[in-house]
């Protein structure tokens, strides 16, 4: 079974062998979730899911001008 470094804690993470470019598998040390991002070798990555929309609720908090009195 294929192994890839998790980016968070750098533990070994066992990835399916019919895993494709997209899945999401999680680190047991850690428990990041992680995107496969390549396959030969296996890469992984942090996965961020915007389908909740949290990733955009917290780029639009980011883009705030707390300096501005108006709000």
């Amino acid at each position: 079974m294929p192994t890839a470094a998790c980016p968070e804690c750098e533990e070994k993470v066992y990835v399916d062998a019919e895993s494709e470019q997209g899945d999401v598998v999680s680190c047991e040390e850690c428990g990041s979730d992680l995107e496969v991002v390549g396959l030969d070798p296996v890469e992984l990555d942090l996965y961020e899911s915007s389908k909740n929309g949290y990733k955009e609720i917290e780029d639009d908090y980011e883009a705030y001008d707390y300096e501005d009195d108006r709000y």
